[in-house]
Formats: structure tokens, sequence, C-alpha cells
């Protein structure tokens, strides 16, 4: 599988070529059928993404925010104003300060004792915000994604049963190593957007980075390996030292 993989200098030159990528996702969206989907990342990297998206008035002119429904890659067993919830990161550094009203974004309800219920809602929501048949993925116009330094990507940890779910498009999934339960969209479901944006910075990635675009295909090990759509563009967009063990990739 050919890899297009780009590494730039540093946090800032990721989130200003990934602010190029958004602008120009949400636009082609727009134009073609009046509205763009997005799921967002939690994370330190898409964090400056959002932070430019927001502050910068020459992107934020481009974006057509009114068009806009806002999801999630995947979230913590917390709730919204927690410190560790994805929500409330992208919500301080992003949907508070743009043009975003209430009922275009879309949050997984991490609060729930009963994760499987919060699985299933944001499922349904998904389905009826993007007007999904029973049985069908959604197609996110935009997905972005992160990847830890053991190779795991939303919340697709090594070794856990979510990866194996071929149907559903939200699971709740049981994170051992961390003692807890996540919320994430599914690799089919994922696999289904129109584009994938990975976004990766520091040296304690470089190794799993190199397995998962250079290594033999063992998923259970690295999921981000899975993360290759069937019908829609993929980009890695790494900084020097997360991409400073590969032999692959354009240096901009």
């Amino acid at each position: 599988m050919q890899h297009d993989v780009r590494i730039l200098t540093n946090l800032e030159a990721i989130a200003k070529r990934a602010a190029q990528e958004f602008v120009q996702a949400a636009t082609s969206a727009v134009s073609e059928k009046g509205s763009f989907s997005v799921a967002l990342s939690g994370g330190s990297t898409p964090k400056a993404l959002y932070s430019l998206l927001a502050n910068d008035a020459a992107l934020r002119a481009q974006i057509p925010w009114d068009r806009m429904l806002v999801y999630f890659g995947d979230e913590r067993s917390v709730g919204p104003d927690h410190a560790d919830s994805n929500f409330r990161m992208a919500t301080e550094a992003l949907i508070s300060k743009v043009p975003l009203a209430a009922d275009q974004v879309f949050r997984i309800k991490g609060e729930y004792k009963d994760t499987e219920r919060a699985a299933l809602e944001y499922e349904q929501a998904l389905r009826t915000g993007l007007k999904i048949a029973e049985g069908q993925f959604p197609r996110l116009d935009l997905v972005l994604m992160g990847m830890g330094n053991e190779g795991h990507t939303a919340s697709l940890f090594p070794g856990t049963k979510a990866l194996h779910e071929t149907k559903r498009t939200v699971v709740r999934t049981w994170v051992g190593k961390l003692y807890t339960e996540r919320i994430t969209l599914t690799a089919p479901a994922i696999n289904s957007a129109a584009r994938i944006m990975f976004l990766i910075t520091g040296a304690d990635k470089a190794l799993a980075l190199k397995g998962v675009l250079e290594g033999p295909y063992e998923p259970d090990q690295l999921p981000a390996q899975m993360i290759q759509p069937s019908n829609g563009k993929l980009l890695w967009l790494v900084d020097t030292t997360a991409g400073g063990r590969l032999s692959i990739g354009i240096r901009e």
C-alpha cells in the first residue's frame, strides 16, 4: 500500500499544513453536498491545529462553520468537564471560539456509567446526522487521528477486542493497561471516511511509526495499521522527530 507521508519540521508546521487540508476538505464537501462532517481527535498535536483554526483570522474566514457537523473519534470514560475529556479540550481550543451552534456538535457521553449505552447512542447520532441506513457505515468527510507511542489510534489499543469489530460503528472498549473503558469509532467506520489525516509528533513515536508504515502487517500489535480507507485519501503529517527512522516520506 502506498503511503502519503509528509515530514515537516515541527508542530507548528504540521498545524499549518493540517489547517490547509482542513479548509480544503471543508470547502470541497460543502460545494459537493452542502455540509461538512469531521471527527475530531484528542491529543496535543490536534490541539495545535484547533488553536490555529480558531485564532488565525485568514483561515477562520475560509471555513464554512455554519455547514459543519462536529463528531469525535473517541472519548474517555469521563464527563465533559473533566481534564481528560477530548470534548473539553476541543471545546476550549476550538468549539467555544468559533461560530458553531450547539446542535452542530455531537459529543460522546463519557460520563455514562454504562459505556455500551454511550456507544449505541453515539452510533445513532452518527446515523441520524449523516443519514445512514442500518448496516451502512457513515462516510465522514474528514477524520483526524493521532497515534500513541505503542501504535494505538483513536481508542483502538493493541490486543483489545475492539480491533476485531466488523459491523459496529462505535464500541465500548476495555483498555486493561490503563484500567479503564473508552468509547471509540471502529476501524471500518474510520475507513469509510473520505479523508483521514494522522498528526504525529515526538521522538517517542518514531519506532512505532516505522513499524506501522514499514513493518509487517500485524495490526493486533500496531492498530494504526488498520487505518486504510476503502475509498478515500489518507495523509500522514509527522514531524522530523517522529519520522526520524522512516525510509519513506516527502520532506516538506
